[in-house]
C-alpha cells in the first residue's frame, strides 16, 4: 500500500471516528426521557391513590371496629355518616355523655316507661301537625288489625280545635272514652290532663320534628294541589281557594323580607292557625301559659309533661329507634310495629311533598334564632327517646338475649 492510499485511509477512519463521536442520535434520548416521564407520573399517581386508599380503609376500619357504642348496636339514624361523638342531640352523643357522666348503670327502662301509669287501654295520640301524624295513623290502622285494637280518630273539620274551652275538653274526653276498648284515638289538640279533670288516664304518645322543618312543610304543604283539591272537596262551601299570589309565594323570600306570614315573634299569640307552636301541643290547655310563642314556662311545663305523662314522643327523624321503643314500652299496641312498617310502601310515603323549594341556609338562620325554646325542647323529646332506646339494649344484652335487630 502506498503511503498516499495509507494516509488517506487513516483519515477516513478518523472522519468515521469523528462522526460517531459528535454524532447525535435524538431519537433514543427523547424516549428515555419520555420513559423517565411515564415512570415518575405512574409513581406519583400510585402514591396519590394509594394514600387515598389508605386514608379511606382507615376510616373504613374504626366504622367496623366493635367500639362500645356500635357494639351495642346503637344505630338507629337513617343517615349514613354516623352521628359526632361530642354532640349530644345525636344518638351516639346521647350514649357517650350518659357513659361520662355515670348514669348508663342507672338507666332503666322502667324509670323511662309511663305506660305502666295509665289506668285505661287506650292510646291517646294528640298528634302534632307535620311531624308524620298521618304515617303513625296509617301504621296503627295497620296494627290495630295484627293485634286486635281499635284505631280510631277525630271527625274530619274545616278548622283544627287546638285549644279547647273548659265545656268542649271535658265532652272530648268523654268522647274518647266512650270508644271500645283497647283502642288509639288520634286527634290534633294540645295535650289534655286526663287525672286533673279526674279521668282515668290513657297512655300518651306524640311524635316531634325538627321545628324549622316542620314550619318549612307547613308553609308549602297547604300550598300543595293535592291539598288545596283535598280540602275543597271535603269542605266546599267553608274553604276558600287561595290566591295566586299566595300559591307563588318562596318562603326564604317570605322570612327574609320579613312577611307578615313568616314572622315569627317570641311570646306572640297569634298565629295559632299555622302551627308554629310544637311545645303547645304537650304544654296544655293553660292558654296563659302555653299559648305564648317560643316561651321558656311553656316549654318548661311541656318537657315536665313529657317526663312524667308520656310512654313515647318518637320522630321519624329516627324511624328504627322510634320503632323499637314503641315495640318495647308500648307492646300492646306496637308489637311488629317494624315489620308493618317496613313491609309497606304507602307508610313511607304518606303524605310527602316531592315537590318543596329548596330553603336557603340564610331563611333557616334567620328562623332559628326565632324558635330557642322550641328548639331545646324538640331536643329534650330526642335525647329521652335515645335514652329510652339505651335502655332496652343495656337491659336486653344483660340478660343474655339475642342482640336486637337494628332494621335496615
Amino acid at each position: 500500500m502506498s503511503l498516499m492510499s495509507d494516509k488517506s485511509f487513516k483519515m477516513k477512519m478518523r472522519d468515521v471516528e469523528t462522526a460517531f463521536k459528535y454524532r447525535r442520535f435524538p431519537y433514543p434520548k427523547r424516549s428515555v426521557e419520555l420513559i423517565a416521564l411515564l415512570a415518575i407520573s405512574c409513581t406519583f399517581f400510585l402514591f396519590m391513590h394509594t394514600n387515598k386508599l389508605n386514608s379511606r380503609l382507615k376510616e373504613m376500619e374504626m366504622k367496623l371496629q366493635p367500639s362500645e357504642f356500635s357494639a351495642l348496636g346503637l344505630t338507629g339514624s337513617n343517615h349514613l355518616d354516623g352521628p359526632k361523638p361530642e354532640d349530644i342531640n345525636t344518638l351516639h352523643g346521647t350514649y357517650q355523655y350518659l357513659k361520662s357522666t355515670g348514669q348508663l348503670n342507672s338507666l332503666t327502662t322502667d324509670k323511662l316507661n309511663n305506660t305502666k301509669n295509665a289506668e285505661i287501654d287506650l292510646i291517646f295520640f294528640n298528634r302534632v301537625p307535620k311531624v308524620g301524624s298521618q304515617t303513625m295513623m296509617e301504621l296503627l290502622k295497620q296494627l290495630a288489625k295484627r293485634n286486635g285494637f281499635k284505631a280510631t280518630r277525630d271527625k274530619a273539620s274545616s278548622t283544627e280545635t287546638i285549644m279547647l274551652t273548659p265545656s268542649f275538653e271535658e265532652s272530648l274526653v268523654e268522647e274518647i272514652l266512650n270508644v271500645e276498648q283497647p283502642a288509639s284515638y288520634s286527634k290534633h289538640v294540645a295535650y289534655i290532663d286526663f287525672e286533673d279533670l279526674d279521668y282515668p288516664e290513657p297512655i300518651y304518645m306524640n311524635l316531634v320534628r325538627d321545628p324549622v322543618e316542620r314550619i318549612i312543610s307547613w308553609f308549602y304543604y297547604i300550598r300543595a294541589p293535592w291539598y288545596i283539591a283535598e280540602r275543597k272537596k271535603l269542605f266546599p262551601k267553608q274553604y276558600k281557594l287561595p290566591s295566586v299570589q299566595f300559591l307563588k309565594k318562596d318562603f326564604s323570600e317570605c322570612v327574609l323580607s320579613q312577611d307578615p306570614e313568616c314572622v315569627f315573634e317570641r311570646n306572640e299569640r297569634r298565629g295559632l292557625g299555622d302551627h308554629r307552636r310544637q311545645t303547645l301541643f304537650f304544654c296544655g290547655q293553660d292558654a296563659e301559659t302555653c299559648m305564648p310563642f317560643d316561651n321558656y314556662q311553656a316549654m318548661q311545663r311541656a318537657k315536665r309533661h313529657v317526663e312524667t305523662k308520656y310512654a313515647v314522643v318518637g320522630s321519624w327523624e329516627d324511624t328504627n329507634v322510634t320503632l323499637t321503643v314503641l315495640e318495647h314500652y308500648i307492646p300492646r299496641f306496637f308489637a311488629g310495629a317494624a315489620d308493618e312498617f317496613y313491609k309497606s310502601e304507602k307508610l313511607r310515603k304518606t303524605n310527602r311533598n316531592t315537590f318543596r323549594p329548596q330553603v336557603t341556609e340564610e331563611a333557616r338562620h334567620v328562623l332559628s334564632k326565632n324558635l330557642t325554646n322550641e328548639i331545646e325542647f324538640y331536643r329534650f323529646c330526642k335525647q329521652r327517646l335515645y335514652k329510652q332506646y339505651i335502655a332496652i339494649y343495656l337491659e336486653h344484652t344483660a340478660k343474655g338475649l339475642p342482640p336486637l335487630d337494628v332494621f335496615n
